[in-house]
């Protein structure tokens, strides 16, 4: 199923170099509000700047993909020192496009991560690729994000009877 998660992580850090090494992922594609940093915010929590510093001495390469316009996205991507793709049109899958041929890998090399099942999961289910769900780092001040937040549990729910488990 499309919205089903493959795998939960409670927080972005919990992602390991290990673990996508053995999943033979070698690009990550990052959400930005509530998966790197709270929503609407331009600080980067010490814990996601050492998750980072560690991802890119393993060699994984790393782009941000954001339905935010490029106001908000290329201060924060300029900050941690990504590459950016705003107005990504997630969940269709429009944005990861873009930044897998930026990244110069196949899908089956990428994966996405983020915290919402109906924007970022559904985009990397749509485009066939694996997505690395997390947590979100805050509370969400959009109406939109709210209202679709309702619906989450269902699919969380669903992840869990199916063997599921959350990796910390």
């Amino acid at each position: 199923m499309l919205l089903t998660p493959e795998y939960i992580f409670r927080a972005i850090e919990a992602i390991t170099p290990e673990f996508l090494r053995q999943h033979g992922i070698t690009a990550l594609v990052l959400d930005v509000d509530n998966t790197l940093t709270g929503d609407g915010s331009q600080q980067l929590d010490a814990t996601v700047q050492q998750w980072l510093d560690t991802m890119r001495a393993a060699g994984v390469r790393l782009t941000i993909v954001s339905n935010n316009t490029a106001a908000r996205v290329r201060p924060f991507a300029d900050r941690v020192g990504l590459a950016w793709v705003p107005l990504a049109c997630k969940p269709l899958p429009v944005g990861l496009a873009v930044a897998r041929r930026r990244l110069g890998v196949r899908k089956n090399q990428m994966a996405m991560v983020g915290d919402q099942i109906f924007t970022d999961r559904l985009a990397a289910g749509l485009y066939g690729i694996s997505c690395l769900y997390t947590m979100p780092r805050g509370g969400d001040h959009q109406r939109g994000v709210q209202f679709k937040r309702r619906f989450e549990p269902y699919w969380l729910d669903r992840y869990y009877r199916k063997g599921g488990r959350l990796y910390e």
